[in-house]
């Protein structure tokens, strides 16, 4: 029996990705739980297991390709046994190119035969009504009956799952026939002439090597859905960015004095891994900073998962280090290192990228004073970080060096005011001025 092997849901808010590899051949035999390609995506690099136990009987992706959540990449053949009601698993082409006509046309009529009294009796109705419903959305009268449809069981089944009225779509195939691709094509129509219509056309490049000498490289996968999200998170979220400074020497000074007993226990006590257990304890007493928007309601979640972003070779990750507020600054250092490594080594699980409330960018390694971090939807906000320097600080009337740490943090203004984002970040440079009463 044919089996298909489909995209699966990869990770929060990822439609698509791109096939970085093909690990296996048509005629292979394969197992439960092997992997099958390699797919990249703006979260992470992972493999699609086989779900079955059988033979490679079709491959229809190749290296590159570019494939959307529940689209079939694959089909397995098993050795079960087909049981009636599954035919429809089988690919649409095998299915048209194999069943006679006649036979595919009473199995169309028999799978509808139920369904369609029903639906040839409230098309009469509303026929009968037709005049009285003029203007409305529904236009019965246009609609054929769903039985003289010639389309295959399978690609119903297709239309539903993608909400297209088989009615409407014109086939490509012999005498009129929808196949699966008309339907995709009709489903795909609008948004395509939606585009088409756009004002503002992208400028055409100008030839840059009449002034000199140039060479261009292929984006890398994750690279280019980076952009693909950040620019939809730009222009549908308004943004506002705060800025702010902390004196955190007594925070490194509590760094240096613990550092030793994390290291007994295997862990690098960061200022990264501070940074979480502070801003854990941030979402905690700022509510709002934990949520996320839908519609004309606001999701409070009363967990605290934080996610980090990890500048990798293969572009920028965001492991999320889950329950913040349960964990010690021991647990949460151990965690954070492994997280990093595997993202950084591709090992990296979507699971492990995924229920993120909260993120925190920290560049200071690198350097910068400031930065405007973008929000990662559907979040409504995120800390920045930058490098500590040494500055001239006033005491009173003393003049004294101390460690000044500049942040910022980048909000969803239609969930946060700027009182609440300022009132945010200077609690967290206060436990940042103060840390040893709120961390020990």
């Amino acid at each position: 029996m044919k089996k298909e092997i489909k995209v699966p849901d990869i990770a929060e808010n990822v439609e698509k990705g791109t096939i970085a590899a093909v690990l296996v051949s048509e005629g292979d035999k394969v197992s439960v739980d092997q992997p099958l390609v390699e797919i990249e995506t703006d979260k992470a690099s992972t493999d699609i297991p086989s779900e079955f136990e059988g033979v490679v009987a079709e491959v229809r992706v190749k290296e590159g390709d570019e494939v959307k959540v529940n689209q079939v990449i694959m089909v397995i053949e098993t050795e079960e046994e087909d049981k009636g009601g599954e035919k429809e698993s089988e690919p649409e082409e095998k299915e048209e190119e194999e069943a006679p006509k006649a036979e595919k046309e009473k199995g169309k009529e028999k799978q509808t035969a139920e369904k369609g009294g029903a639906e040839d009796e409230k098309e009469d109705k509303e026929k009968a009504g037709a005049e009285e419903k003029e203007g409305k959305d529904k236009k019965p009268d246009s609609k054929r009956n769903l039985s003289e449809i010639p389309a295959a069981p399978s690609v119903r089944r297709i239309a539903r799952e993608m909400d297209v009225d088989i009615a409407d779509v014109k086939g490509s195939g012999p005498g009129g026939r929808i196949t699966a691709d008309d339907v995709k094509e009709h489903a795909g129509k609008a948004p395509k002439e939606k585009a088409e219509e756009k004002p503002e056309a992208e400028e055409k490049l100008p030839d840059f090597s009449q002034w000199g000498p140039v060479s261009r490289e292929k984006i890398k996968t994750i690279r280019r859905l980076t952009a693909e999200n950040v620019s939809k998170s730009w222009q549908n979220i308004p943004h506002v960015t705060h800025f702010d400074e902390a004196d955190t020497t007594n925070l490194e000074n509590f760094r240096k004095q613990y550092q030793k007993k994390a290291e007994k226990q295997g862990a690098k006590l960061t200022v990264t891994a501070l940074l979480l257990k502070i801003t854990g304890l941030a979402l905690q007493k700022f509510p709002r900073f934990n949520a996320s928007l839908d519609n004309d309601e606001i999701i409070y979640k009363h967990f605290f998962n934080i996610g980090v972003a990890v500048d990798t070779p293969q572009g920028l990750l965001v492991p999320v280090i889950r329950d913040v507020n349960s964990k010690s600054l021991i647990q949460l250092s151990i965690e954070l290192d492994e997280l990093a490594k595997k993202a950084r080594e591709k090992k990296i699980s979507p699971d492990e990228m995924q229920g993120g409330n909260f993120t925190i960018s920290n560049l200071g390694g690198i350097g910068g004073t400031a930065f405007t971090p973008i929000v990662l939807p559907p979040q409504v906000a995120i800390l920045g970080v930058s490098r500590a320097v040494y500055k001239p600080v006033y005491d009173g009337d003393e003049l004294g060096k101390r460690l000044i740490i500049p942040l910022s943090v980048s909000y969803d203004h239609r969930v946060i005011d700027g009182a609440d984002g300022a009132r945010f970040l200077r609690w967290i440079c206060d436990v940042i001025e103060d840390p040893f009463a709120i961390l020990q």
